[in-house]
């Protein structure tokens, strides 16, 4: 049987994975899925780069290399991202230059704690670009009211831009006029448009979480109609996103459009993000199967595209029964459920969750990037003691607690010498110098006068 993911490429969806980790780098299953066609690009999102750093030991040793060369936590993650973007862009480069630009991207996206601040958002967006320096790589923005303008501003600059969290059909509109005058603002300054790319991430089953709730919460309030409204279960996401890719065509099938188009520009395709299944009432195919369609992305997490690969049916589906998906929407406000306030409150706990993930890694990095400083310190120094007397020895313990002889104890007295004679003393030592000694010549002389003077008086 034909791999499904190719099936989608062939009809015009490319089939990108939601997810990274310094394993799929290392163990080659990312280029796997590349060379098998599985995949054509990849994204990544702050809860994903939670997931794998903490979740893992794939990042300890260039963890404590960082920490040691006094990086901070937000420096340590910002360089362990960096590095398997663009690895991750190194494997995918042989389908963007296969495809001429159009595919084989990878997105990194912006610290979510900048989304509602405009130049903080561009100024950072110019920085991952640089740094990174792929040109296959795609910088996320999310489509705040903040963001609007830095998106316009990015791809200006000649940026490549992933429009990331979008849930409301007029947001949509208002990205898909930012890339537009992005593009025409770069062609104003002479600059060249046919490289700069562009997605823009529709979110889909976040929307039936909220709204499937909210029926709920009507059903078990006892409204009126409860058969309608237990129909209209697991129906908003697809409706929502169905008329999304209605205004896609739309927007780019006008004049303005093909203007830009004759210099090169580039549709910014639907990407349908957020398509794994959260309700297990459904299918784990199900928004996967509703949204193929040509010009289109389809970024699944790793369980939904191996339940695709293994019995997806792709056929071309996003166009159909748009009359439908316009029924939908108006029943659910009928029902006091308006799209407005939902995608209101979506794109807010959207940022605040990314932010709270963003948050709790950098909690995770800051307390290996401690243990890792704390194993490298030397052990302290130990403070001089004084040393101990050697205990006696077991046999002399014993000794000294036997009572002593007397004799041991008392001190012997020495016997005086006896006192020699004089006369033996003297003739002994004068004989003891003489014997054996020649006469010495001041003797002679003596002996010599003694002879003299003893004939002097023999003669008288």
């Amino acid at each position: 049987m034909a791999n499904p993911l190719i099936r989608l490429w062939q009809l015009g969806q490319s089939p990108w994975h939601d997810n990274i980790r310094r394993q799929l780098l290392t163990s080659g299953s990312l280029k796997r899925m590349v060379d098998d066609g599985d995949i054509t690009g990849l994204t990544s999102n702050p809860t994903i780069f939670e997931q794998a750093i903490g979740g893992s030991t794939d990042y300890d040793a260039d963890l404590h290399r960082l920490a040691r060369d006094g990086k901070t936590a937000e420096e340590i993650f910002d360089a362990l991202a960096i590095d398997d973007i663009r690895n991750a862009a190194d494997v995918l480069a042989p389908v963007f230059e296969r495809t001429g630009g159009a595919d084989g991207f990878v997105s990194i996206e912006v610290a979510p704690k900048l989304a509602n601040e405009t130049q903080a958002t561009i100024r950072e967006a110019r920085r991952l670009w640089s740094t990174v320096n792929r040109p296959n790589l795609m910088v996320k923005i999310p489509a705040t009211a903040a963001g609007i303008p830095a998106i316009e501003q990015s791809i200006a600059d000649g940026l490549s831009i992933n429009v990331t969290l979008i849930f409301s059909l007029k947001r949509y509109e208002e990205v898909m006029d930012a890339y537009l005058r992005g593009l025409i603002r770069r062609l104003e300054a002479g600059q060249k448009i046919d490289r700069v790319s562009s997605v823009a991430s529709f979110f889909v089953s976040r929307v039936d979480t909220l709204v499937d709730k909210l029926l709920d919460e009507k059903i078990a309030a006892g409204a009126e109609r409860k058969e309608l409204l237990a129909s209209l279960k697991g129906k908003a996401a697809i409706a929502n996103a169905k008329l999304a890719y209605a205004e896609f065509r739309k927007k780019f099938s006008t004049e303005a459009y093909a203007g830009l188009k004759n210099h090169g520009a580039r549709l910014q395709r639907p990407l349908w993000a957020s398509t794994s299944t959260k309700n297990p009432a459904y299918p784990d195919t199900y928004y996967a199967e509703a949204l193929v369609g040509p010009d289109t992305v389809d970024t699944m997490p790793p369980a939904t595209l191996a339940a695709y690969k293994d019995h997806g049916n792709p056929e071309v589906r996003i166009d159909k029964n748009l009359d439908e998906a316009r029924r939908v929407m108006d029943q659910l406000a009928e029902a006091g459920i308006h799209m407005d306030e939902v995608t209101k409150k979506l794109e807010i706990d959207g940022v605040a969750s990314f932010t709270k993930s963003f948050d709790s890694l950098i909690v995770t990095v800051e307390k290996r990037r401690q243990e890792a400083l704390a194993a490298g310190r030397p052990a302290p120094a130990k403070a001089p003691t004084t040393p101990r007397r050697r205990p006696p020895r077991k046999k002399a313990v014993r000794l000294a607690a036997k009572k002593p002889r007397k004799s041991a104890v008392k001190t012997k007295p020495r016997r005086a010498a006896k006192k020699p004679r004089k006369s033996a003393v003297k003739t002994k030592s004068r004989r003891t110098k003489s014997i054996g000694k020649a006469p010495s010549r001041r003797a002679k002389t003596t002996l010599r006068a003694r002879s003299s003077a003893t004939r002097r008086k023999r003669r008288s």
